[in-house]
C-alpha cells in the first residue's frame, strides 16, 4: 500500500515528488472553468495543502464538483511547486477519492465562530484552525515536561487517581463509590457504612499527587508526576476547570530557594521549547488571540522573575490605593486581581510571592521561625495570576503532628507520611504547575475551557 504522506511533511518538501499520496478533511473548494482548487488538512499543521483537481479526471463532475467543507478526501497526484503565493508547493490530482461525505449542515463553515459556540461542538472543533493550534501546542507542551525532567535526571513516577487522603485539606473532593445511592448500606448510628464498600473507607479523585511523590522523593532524590487532578469547587471562572492536569515536582535534600530557582528554570524552559518548536501555531494566536503574544513571551524568557514576601506583597497592593473587587488584608489570600496587579502592572513581568500566613496554607508546609508563616510560594505570570504553587515540605515530625492536629487531621491516617519524618527525614520541596494555565499562558487563551480537549466544569461533563 502506497504510504501516505502529511500535509506537513509536503509543504516542507525539498523538491517535487511525481507520485504522493495525502489525506484530509476539505476546508474550502472553489471551481474554474477547466479545474477545480481543493484545500485539504490533516491537522498536522495550521496550514492547508491546495489541490488541483483537473475537469479530465474521470469523477470530476460526479465527485470533485460534489465535494463539500468538512468532507474527508484522499488525493493521489504530483506535487509540484504552486505558481500561487502563500506556499511552496501543490498536489496536481490524478485521482480524488471522497472518503466520507459532510453535508450541508456541517458547522465549520468559512466564517467566523465564537468561543462558546465552538464549545458546544468541542467533537468538532479541533478542525477548526485556532483550536488544531491549541491542541499542537498542548501535545508538544506535553512532550517538552518530560524533556525537562528527564534530562534532569527526575523519576517519572505514577501517582494514584483514586486517594484517601485530602492533600490540599479543603473538603473539595469528588467522591468514589460503588455504594448505591439510593440505599447505602448503614452503620447502627445511621451514618454510611462505608466499609462495605469498593475500598472499605471513604475514597476520592485525588486533588494532587503530591504526598505520593513526597513517598518517592525519599527514596529516588527527584521525582516528577504529571497527571489528572480534580476539583469538586463549584467555581464557575475562566480559570478554574473540575479535572486539569497538574505537574508536580519534589525533590531532597533541596530547600525553598532551589524549589523557587526550579520552579523558574522550568516555567522558561517550556516557553523556549513553544517558541522554538510552534511558530506556525503561535503566530495565530498572535494574529487573532493575543497581539502582544510574541513580545511578551520573549520578555518573560529573557528577565529573571522578581522575588517578594508575602508581606512585601501586601504591602504594595495595600498601598496602590486601588478600589479593590474584593478587599484583603495581612492574613488572607490573595485574590486573581491582586496577583494579576502585582504580575502586569507593578513588577510588569513574573513575581514569585513566599513566606505566606499559616493560617491560610495546608498542613505539609514547614513553618517558619517567626511561627507565623510557611514556606510556601506562588509564581504569578502576567494575564492570568498564580500559575505554580509549591513549598519546601515540613520534614520535622513533631512539628508536623503539630501541623496536623492544628488542621484537625487524624493522624492515624497518615502514618504513612508521618513514617517519613520518622526514618531518614530530610529537607525537601515541591511545586504543582496547572497545565492548563501554562497553555492559556503561552498561547493567550483567556479561557481554561478553550485549552481543555473536553472541559468539566459544574454542570458540564457533555461528550
Amino acid at each position: 500500500m502506497f504510504k501516505a504522506t502529511s500535509v506537513k511533511a509536503a509543504l516542507g518538501a525539498t523538491e517535487s515528488t511525481d507520485t504522493i499520496l495525502v489525506n484530509g478533511w476539505v476546508r474550502t473548494r472553489r471551481d474554474a472553468k477547466a479545474f477545480s482548487f481543493i484545500e485539504i488538512n490533516d491537522g498536522s499543521c495550521l496550514k492547508n495543502l491546495q489541490v488541483i483537481a483537473d475537469a479530465e479526471l474521470p469523477n470530476y463532475v460526479d465527485t470533485v464538483q460534489q465535494i463539500t467543507t468538512g468532507a474527508a478526501v484522499s488525493v493521489k497526484g504530483e506535487l509540484v511547486a504552486s505558481k500561487g503565493g502563500g506556499q511552496s508547493w501543490e498536489v496536481k490530482a490524478t485521482e480524488v477519492t471522497l472518503v466520507g461525505a459532510a453535508d450541508a449542515s456541517y458547522p465549520l463553515q468559512k466564517k467566523g465562530h465564537s468561543m462558546e459556540f465552538l464549545r458546544e461542538i468541542a467533537h468538532l472543533r479541533p478542525r477548526a484552525n485556532l483550536f488544531g493550534a491549541v491542541f499542537r501546542v498542548r501535545s508538544r507542551l506535553s512532550f517538552a515536561v518530560h524533556q525537562f525532567y528527564q534530562d534532569r535526571g527526575f523519576v517519572h513516577v505514577h501517582t494514584p487517581i483514586v486517594t484517601a487522603s485530602d492533600c490540599e485539606g479543603a473538603g473539595e473532593l469528588f467522591r468514589v463509590s460503588t455504594l448505591d445511592p439510593a440505599n447505602p448500606p448503614k452503620t447502627e448510628d445511621g451514618a454510611i457504612d462505608y466499609g462495605q464498600d469498593f475500598f472499605a473507607r471513604p475514597t476520592y479523585l485525588t486533588v494532587s499527587g503530591q504526598l505520593e511523590a513526597e513517598v518517592f522523593a525519599c527514596a529516588l532524590g527527584n521525582v516528577y508526576t504529571f497527571g489528572p487532578t480534580f476539583r469538586a469547587e463549584n467555581s464557575n471562572t475562566s480559570r478554574h476547570a473540575s479535572e486539569f492536569w497538574m505537574i508536580e515536582p519534589e525533590m531532597a535534600f533541596t530547600d525553598l530557594q532551589g524549589n523557587m530557582d526550579l520552579a523558574e528554570e522550568f516555567v522558561k524552559y517550556l516557553i523556549a521549547d513553544v517558541l522554538e518548536h510552534c511558530a506556525d501555531d503561535l503566530a495565530i494566536f498572535g494574529k487573532f488571540v493575543d497581539k502582544g503574544l510574541l513580545e511578551r513571551l520573549k520578555f518573560v524568557l529573557e528577565r529573571p522573575f522578581q522575588r517578594v514576601s508575602y508581606t512585601e506583597a501586601m504591602d504594595i497592593i495595600l498601598a496602590s490605593g486601588r478600589e479593590w473587587e474584593t478587599s484583603v488584608k495581612w492574613g488572607e489570600n490573595l485574590q486573581s486581581e491582586h496577583e494579576r496587579f502585582l504580575a502586569e502592572e507593578h513588577f510588569k513581568c513574573p513575581v514569585t510571592v513566599y513566606n505566606y500566613p499559616k493560617e491560610i496554607k495546608p498542613f505539609y508546609m514547614r513553618l517558619n521561625d517567626d511561627d507565623k508563616t510557611v514556606t510556601a510560594m506562588d509564581v504569578l505570570v502576567p494575564g492570568i495570576g498564580e500559575i505554580v504553587g509549591g513549598s519546601q515540605r515540613e520534614e520535622r515530625l513533631d512539628v508536623l503532628e503539630a501541623n496536623m492536629d492544628r488542621h484537625g487531621l487524624n493522624k492515624e491516617e497518615y502514618k504513612w507520611y508521618l513514617d517519613l519524618r520518622r526514618y531518614g527525614s530530610v529537607p525537601h520541596s515541591g511545586f504543582g504547575l496547572g497545565f492548563e494555565r501554562m497553555l492559556m499562558f503561552v498561547t493567550g487563551m483567556a479561557n481554561i475551557r478553550d485549552v481543555i480537549p473536553f472541559a468539566r466544569t459544574p454542570g458540564n461533563a457533555e461528550f
